[in-house]
């Protein structure tokens, strides 16, 4: 399957990974998301100490899943398989799909995720929308900082309730704006819709608690863990917008500092979000 994303920023990223630049392979070469820091006052500005804050992330959405050895999991937007290979160091006796609708990616994560610990591990070129997979087939479903990109929200949610088993997870994480500014939000991104298609590509970024939580019971789920760790994310964006630069990526930089203003002004919270999926 051919990539149906437009994702310019990982068109670069690509780029210098086959270049083997060593910043990029340092920051994104296994996880392609922000970071969290417990304290973010001592995050230093080192590639090291971003690449284990973005470790510290994966586990977080996966603790908010519940995972356990023995379970069958499902990482849609799985990205390098980051996620699947923190899973596979940690746990054991999982079966494992990382989904990804763009085949480079997952032509990297095979190349760097082999199973450990009696695990098995699959990577699926599939929409996140259109699940390829049976009913009732997964205890775990995740999307870390991926969903913006999925054609639709509401679709996504009601796939992973296919194939969740009931009492299954849905656990993901993502970058949600206040319901009040969400008038002011979409008046700017009028303005900033053709700068962010060509930096980070179709981003959705419309989607406030309250409607997560309503989607939640529209589709079979119940909403289990609301955490907000904006201000553990912080010290993402200086590093992140550092790398940009260096590489000359400056309008991309540009839309990453607007989006740390509103993340520091409190508009936009980065929350992790954890749904069980209930009987109908």
């Amino acid at each position: 399957m051919e990539s149906k994303v437009h994702l310019p920023y990982f068109d670069r990223l690509l780029e210098l990974l086959k270049e083997q630049n060593p910043a990029a392979i340092a920051a994104f070469g296994r996880h392609v998301h922000w970071g969290y820091w417990e304290d973010p006052k001592r995050a230093d500005g080192t590639l090291p100490d971003f690449a284990n804050a973005t470790e510290q992330l994966s586990r977080k959405v996966c603790d908010a899943g519940n995972i356990t050895d023995g379970l069958k999991i499902l990482d849609c937007g799985c990205g390098f398989g980051g996620t699947i290979a923190s899973l596979n160091e940690r746990f054991s006796n999982l079966e494992m799909v990382g989904v990804n609708i763009d085949e480079r990616q997952l032509e990297r994560a095979r190349s760097q995720v082999q199973p450990l610990n009696h695990n098995a591990i699959s990577f699926v070129c599939a929409d996140a929308c259109q699940l390829p997979f049976e009913d009732n087939s997964f205890d775990v479903v995740l999307a870390v900082e991926c969903i913006f990109h999925f054609p639709s929200r509401e679709t996504f949610f009601k796939e992973a309730r296919r194939v969740l088993k009931p009492g299954g997870y849905l656990a993901i994480c993502d970058f949600v704006p206040l319901k009040f500014s969400l008038p002011i939000t979409n008046f700017l991104g009028q303005f900033l819709t053709s700068s962010i298609d060509k930096t980070y590509g179709t981003v959705q970024s419309d989607f406030s608690l309250s409607t997560y939580r309503n989607l939640a019971k529209k589709t079979g789920f119940v909403t289990r863990i609301e955490e907000d760790i904006t201000r553990n994310t912080l010290p993402t964006y200086p590093l992140v917008r550092k790398l940009l630069r260096e590489n000359g990526s400056v309008e991309t930089e540009k839309i990453t500092a607007g989006a740390e203003f509103l993340g520091k002004i409190g508009i936009t919270r980065y929350l992790i979000l954890s749904f069980e999926a209930i009987d109908p």
